[in-house]
């Protein structure tokens, strides 16, 4: 699996200097897909309890769970008003965290608490596409160590996803630059096509929410897939696909 975690280029491939010149038959399409909310019913708040309550020690993990509980009201402020700001507080819960354990944890993670929330209709959606011929991408706000495992079991080779900052092993609650999400998410989608020899125009983007219309629109077909109301709407004015996976 190729992880990108927002940075440009391909590992293990040829240097894509100039693939944004090739003829445009010569050009790739692809199926980026948000992850939480899309493929997932899942969200970075389910993750991180799951890391919470397997803490070692039982105390702290009753502490980290009441802290996230008390924080609710304003991390879903922050998330109606910015999913970037959200991203910036929430990851924060992830201080002191030992690198090991998180990733050590991640696929009992999965097996627990992932798997079970893929929608019904996603793997056939992930393969319709694949058999379509496009490449599937994983562009998602998640956490590189969460990813892994459900882009394993989708068979999505690349991924560009979010990367917490360690010193000493430890985590230190932030996130190494640049931050997936929002405009930023749409912005590396564009470098990363240019680098990769992708068309945007014949590509599609697959998400739930308004936070990710830069997304969306960057591809020359969205699609609002389980779509918040919000979503919806838009996708409705713009006459744009609506899927529903569950």
């Amino acid at each position: 699996m190729k992880r990108r975690d927002g940075a440009h280029g391909a590992a293990g491939r040829e240097d894509p200097e100039h693939r944004d010149h090739l003829p445009t038959d010569k050009l790739q399409k692809a199926a980026f897909y948000d992850l939480d909310g899309t493929l997932l019913s899942c969200n970075l708040v389910t993750t991180y309890a799951y890391y919470a309550r397997n803490d070692r020690s039982i105390f702290k993990s009753a502490y980290l769970l009441t802290k996230v509980i008390l924080s609710a009201p304003l991390l879903l402020g922050l998330d109606l008003y910015s999913r970037t700001l959200f991203n910036i507080y929430f990851f924060k819960v992830y201080r002191n965290m030992p690198r090991d354990r998180l990733i050590g944890l991640a696929d009992d993670l999965f097996e627990e608490t992932l798997k079970p929330s893929i929608y019904p209709k996603a793997e056939g959606l992930v393969q319709q596409t694949r058999q379509d011929g496009y490449r599937n991408i994983l562009v998602t706000g998640a956490l590189d160590f969460t990813v892994r495992p459900i882009a394993l079991h989708f068979g999505i080779e690349e991924v560009i996803c979010n990367r917490l900052e360690f010193k000493n092993h430890i985590a230190t609650g932030r996130v190494l630059p640049p931050l997936v999400a929002e405009k930023e998410k749409a912005r590396i989608i564009r470098d990363y096509a240019a680098k990769e020899g992708i068309d945007l125009a014949q590509s599609c983007a697959f998400s739930d929410s308004t936070s990710d219309l830069p997304m969306l629109t960057v591809s020359g077909h969205p699609v609002a897939t389980n779509p918040s109301r919000r979503l919806r709407n838009v996708a409705l004015r713009n006459e744009w696909p609506i899927l529903e996976l569950s």
